[in-house]
């Protein structure tokens, strides 16, 4: 079988034999692949003409309800995918975090959108700037989906929003790409031109790349580099994000002893990032530093652990470990492994004989739990500048804080580094020293150990990226990777203008009211601007007095007048929490309407003083609107984000926030 790749609206097939790819168990062959005669340029303009306009067409909604409908599907096919994954040597376990956790991910994403971001195909960033004296000139950010093409390289796992994709897999697993990719585009969840995928060598794809375009490449420090330095990358200044394979580290703190349950989760720890996928992750702990006096109880400790890993067939009874991805894999640790014992002491593995558990090694690509030692870390650098990419890692010692830190830091940057203490001021110290050198750390402890999700683990909320070696570079992070791949712009304009740009309200924009309460209205009907003026209300010291008795709150400046004259105000002054009380009882209509809930509060700021005998009026205003998904046979409803603004009779503002309310719909 030769692999195909999905470029223009077809499978197609690259010319030629192409290259073998054998199964990582047994060595036999799973298929050929090739991707030479393709045209890639024809892929782009597809990408451009076909799949931006109509994925830029979509709402942030439409798209996360798309990928949602997509990670339901390819989730139902989880077996066929696990079946695949073991030709790659993977264990059910490694394989979880790839299929289960990446289809996870998608899931995290859809939801993530559809709370925070606006129903629309733009999305406003920040608050207003006022850049004039009367408040006629503003300023807003915005953020729209690039007109281009999105190019994963070995990256194919992160989301990309409004953007058409082009998939370039690591070659030898790209078996299993191709087999999730076709479900993806057989279930045709987005537009035709929205996914395409390379099969083997991405060839002159570079080339015809253009300033609307974005790369993400994760893979090696050294290819990396290469292709962030292509010269059509670089004259077009192309976004290219790097996430490199790093030296991450594990730091082992001074304060713990063997007794102490933190020595036994940093044991646990190390060996379980030596283990999965054979320690083929580009977040595996490579360096492990720990104390000078517990060096000798941790690598006792470690070697038993990992002699316990039962190395072989992932299909076999009891085998926790499986092979590398291939021989060539196989061969290129045992190649780094012999550079770093120039150097350092080979405690366990390092090639040779070894047991393996349902199969052999003489066509498989298996490598044993590799664990080095050493005792001179500042004067021996290859442990710091040489990785192996599989079960390989390094013990060295240090004698103060400091020292730990500089030994951290001697990775020349990582994606994450973990500390294990549970003394809390250490961990401060550590932690403050060595963030700048990773993308993510991680502290653990008998606190919270029973239910992190380990080292090296990426999370979809929190940020996965690190500086220098690591790459530069940043993916997931919650709302930040969706901005990855959209263009920020500075607006300019007259509120009104803006508002309509933005289809949010902005203070001092002209607005529309008519006779008809906005409460009274359907969703649909509402128009962002549309305001209601209030009647007006006069405090009294009766209104302080009842709200203080009903609420509790007696506080100084409320109820003792000669408190109150030596307090910030200078005079008795009502609560703040009486005057958004007061002002909802001015706007609201209280008669059974479309409006079902009040769905929050948020931005509340208390600007001036309101004293008893002030007067105070309330602005409402339309200021966003969410269009919701129906779930079921419930009816359809919106979120309506109002802008209210009160002030007292000199006019001057003395309260402003958003309230929330959940607005039906008109029947279909």
């Amino acid at each position: 079988m030769k692999l195909q790749s999905y470029l223009a609206g077809q499978w197609r097939e690259g010319e030629g034999e192409g290259i073998t790819l054998n199964d990582a168990v047994t060595g036999h062959a799973v298929c050929s692949v090739s991707s030479a005669g393709l045209d890639f340029a024809d892929a782009v303009r597809h990408g451009r003409d076909h799949g931006s306009p109509a994925l830029r067409a979509m709402t942030f909604h439409d798209r996360a309800a798309a990928l949602k409908a997509m990670a339901k599907h390819l989730m139902s096919k989880k077996d066929e995918f696990y079946a695949l994954s073991a030709k790659t040597g993977a264990t059910r376990a490694d394989g979880w975090i790839d299929i289960e956790g990446g289809i996870g991910t998608v899931f995290s994403f859809a939801s993530l959108v559809t709370r925070e971001f606006p129903n629309d195909v733009v999305m406003v960033e920040g608050d207003v700037e006022r850049l004039s004296a009367n408040g006629t000139f503003v300023g807003r950010h915005i953020l729209s989906p690039k007109p281009g093409v999105a190019v994963h390289i070995n990256a194919y796992n992160f989301p990309c929003w409004g953007m058409p994709v082009i998939v370039k897999p690591a070659t030898p697993g790209s078996f299993l790409t191709e087999a999730v990719v076709r479900e993806m585009i057989a279930g045709e969840f987005f537009p035709e031109g929205a996914i395409q995928l390379i099969c083997g060598s991405a060839g002159d794809l570079l080339d015809h790349l253009s300033e609307q375009d974005v790369v993400t490449f994760t893979g090696s420090a050294s290819t990396g580099h290469k292709l962030r330095t292509h010269p059509n990358l670089v004259s077009n200044s192309i976004p290219f994000t790097m996430e490199a394979d790093s030296l991450n580290c594990a730091i082992l703190g001074k304060t713990v002893e063997e007794g102490d349950e933190e020595f036994g989760i940093f044991i646990k720890e190390v060996a379980k990032e030596m283990t999965t996928k054979a320690g083929q992750k580009c977040t595996a702990i490579r360096r492990v530093i720990v104390p000078a006096d517990k060096l000798q109880a941790v690598a006792t400790a470690l070697a038993a652990r990992l002699g316990k890993a039962v190395l072989g067939n992932p299909a076999a009874e009891g085998v926790r470990m499986g092979p590398l991805i291939g021989r060539d894999q196989a061969n290129d640790v045992q190649s780094k492994v012999d550079q770093l014992a120039s150097e350092c002491e080979v405690i366990l593995g390092g090639g040779g004989d070894f047991d393996i558990e349902g199969a052999d090694n003489t066509s498989g690509a298996f490598y044993p739990p590799t664990l080095l030692r050493c005792d001179d870390p500042f004067n021996k650098r290859l442990v710091h500048g040489v990785e192996a990419f599989g079960p390989v890692s390094t013990l060295m010692p240090y004698d103060s804080i400091e020292d730990a830190v500089a030994i951290a830091k001697l990775g020349k940057g990582s994606l994450v580094g973990s500390l294990y203490t549970y003394d809390d001021a250490e961990a401060r110290n550590i932690i403050l020293a060595a963030a700048p050198y990773h993308g993510r750390m991680l502290v653990l402890n008998r606190d919270c150990a029973g239910e992190s999700t380990g080292h090296g683990s990426p999370l979809a909320n929190l940020v996965h990226g690190g500086p220098g070696r690591a790459g530069g570079g940043e993916e997931l992070g919650g709302a930040r990777a969706v901005k990855h791949y959209m263009q920020r712009t500075a607006l300019q304009g007259s509120p009104t203008t803006l508002m309509a740009i933005t289809g949010e309200y902005h203070a001092g924009a002209r607005v529309y009211s008519d006779d008809i309460h906005p409460f009274k209205k359907h969703f649909e009907d509402l128009k962002v601007g549309e305001t209601l003026i209030t009647h007006r209300r006069t405090v009294t010291e009766a209104d302080i007095v009842n709200f203080g008795c009903l609420s509790g709150d007696h506080f100084y400046a409320h109820f003792d007048e000669i408190a109150a004259k030596d307090s910030f105000f200078g005079k008795r002054v009502a609560h703040g929490y009486f005057v958004i009380s007061a002002a909802a009882g001015m706007f609201v209509e209280p008669s059974q309407g479309p409006v079902i809930a009040n769905y929050g509060l948020e931005n509340l700021r208390f600007i001036e003083p309101v004293a008893p005998g002030d007067t105070i009026r309330v602005k409402l205003s339309v200021k966003r609107k969410i269009r919701k998904a129906p779930r079921g046979d419930e009816q359809p409803t919106g979120v309506v984000v109002w802008a209210i603004e009160v002030s007292n009779q000199n006019q001057d503002l003395v309260a402003v926030y958003d309230i929330l309310t959940l607005v039906a719909q008109r029947e279909a």
